[in-house]
């Protein structure tokens, strides 16, 4: 069963994406995002969704972040992305990748941005900014969404807080400056995505 991380690549080049995803594949995470707002992020994307479908199958979920116009997710699809990652709720960016059959991973903060989220066909829900909600609202909100949904938090998680954030049941996390940052080396990013991992499941 693949753990419940998303890798966010903020920055990457597609120079050096497919060696920094094989470190982060080959610590056990299984979602690689790209934001848009990356160098030139669809070649990347394109890149390393021909990679991993010819050396991991469908094992490895590939997508973009800050995805913000039904057009971007087009584009998306287009590149051989599957996940789409969204630093807000806009019904007409679930609506279209959920037509496009991807999966589709809206940001909200409050009950009536997850109640909508959910209702223009969501796959699940991103809780950003996490570290500025906290986890007395998450589990606030937890109550009374229905049952299933999953939760990811993003913003402020990592290492030292995986412990509490999983206590209070959120069900994943989304690993931004914590496993990468521009001018890190692959093995660098393969020794975050390490102790990340570790820490994860430690956890449990």
């Amino acid at each position: 069963m693949s753990l419940p991380l998303v890798a966010i690549l903020r920055g990457v080049t597609p120079a050096e994406i497919l060696a920094i995803a094989e470190e982060i594949i080959a610590a056990g995470i299984t979602r690689i995002e790209v934001p848009l707002n990356s160098p030139d992020p669809l070649a990347s994307i394109a890149a390393l969704a021909r990679h991993c479908a010819e050396h991991h199958g469908d094992r490895i979920l590939v997508g973009a972040g800050t995805v913000l116009t039904p057009e971007q997710v087009r584009d998306v699809h287009a590149a051989g992305g599957r996940l789409i990652v969204s630093p807000n709720t806009n019904a007409a960016v679930i609506r279209e990748t959920r037509r496009l059959d991807m999966i589709s991973m809206p940001a909200i903060v409050t009950p009536t941005e997850a109640f909508a989220a959910l209702e223009a066909g969501a796959s699940g829900l991103k809780l950003f900014p996490a570290s500025q909600v906290g986890i007395a609202n998450m589990k606030a909100m937890m109550a009374v969404l229905p049952r299933g949904t999953e939760l990811y938090a993003v913003g402020g998680i990592g290492v030292d807080n995986f412990a509490e954030w999983r206590g209070a049941g959120v069900h994943g996390a989304g690993l931004g400056t914590a496993l990468y940052t521009p001018g890190l080396s692959a093995a660098e990013v393969g020794e975050r995505a390490r102790a990340l991992v570790a820490a994860w499941q430690a956890a449990d």
